[in-house]
């Protein structure tokens, strides 16, 4: 086939190839028998290799702020919860370290008004408040040992008693306040004995009542007695002051 005939038959196929391409192309299919059918092609050739990838695009700019959206309009409010139960007691703690001392503060007023008074010696006249001249309590000096009374600066309510020594005479006593007797004692002396007499008294005083102690009466009533050894005492104090 390498000769004049080979050349020739060469030729014939290559006038031969566009009849045969227009009959497939009317045809469809080629004739597996004739001389331009598909098992004369050449052979398949190999996939091509990937290719390199793209660059990355720009970054697109950002859009504009939106607009402020409207508030929603407020929900229901929830059921209260249950109360729990109470936890476990802790554990008790350190003792804390001991504060600064605070401020004195001012206390409360406490009200006293009180005597108690005694002779240094035998009653010199009847009538006349007796004047108890030894001093045994008498610090807010409500009790005069000048005029024998007691004057009054805290109006409320006071105890007022009496012990006296009776000696040589009888005697008659009485408790005044504002120049009125309120209570009386009487004591009949006992030939070589020394009595007592005594009394007590609760009384209501307003501001400036004066209280004493006189013998009354006329004759020979002025047994009140004192000396080193035998006291006559007279004594009084505020229980509780009237309200303000």
């Amino acid at each position: 086939m390498r000769g004049p005939a080979g050349f020739l038959l060469c030729s014939l196929l290559l006038l031969l190839a566009p009849h045969c391409t227009e009959i497939a192309a009317e045809d469809g299919q080629p004739d597996p028998k004739t001389a331009c059918a598909n098992w004369m092609g050449g052979a398949p050739g190999y996939p091509g290799h990937n290719g390199l990838p793209g660059r990355d695009g720009k970054d697109g700019k950002d859009g504009l702020k939106g607009e402020k959206g409207e508030q929603g309009a407020q929900g229901p409010k929830g059921d209260q919860g249950e109360i729990g139960i109470p936890g476990r007691e802790g554990p008790r703690g350190f003792p804390g370290y001991p504060g600064q001392k605070g401020e004195k503060g001012e206390g409360a007023f406490v009200h006293r008004s009180a005597f108690s008074v005694g002779l240094t010696e035998r009653v010199p006249h009847p009538n006349v408040p007796i004047r108890f001249n030894k001093i045994f309590y008498n610090e807010q000096s409500h009790y005069d040992t000048s005029t024998g009374k007691f004057l009054c600066n805290i109006p409320g309510t006071y105890y007022f008693a009496y012990h006296l020594t009776v000696y040589l005479t009888d005697v008659k006593v009485s408790l005044y306040k504002k120049d009125k007797a309120v209570i009386f004692t009487y004591d009949q002396f006992q030939e070589n004995n020394v009595d007592q007499a005594s009394g007590s008294v609760l009384l209501h005083l307003s501001t400036g009542d004066e209280v004493w102690l006189q013998v009354y009466g006329e004759g020979n009533n002025n047994g009140v007695y004192a000396d080193n050894i035998n006291d006559s005492t007279f004594m009084g104090f505020l229980l509780y002051p009237d309200p303000e």
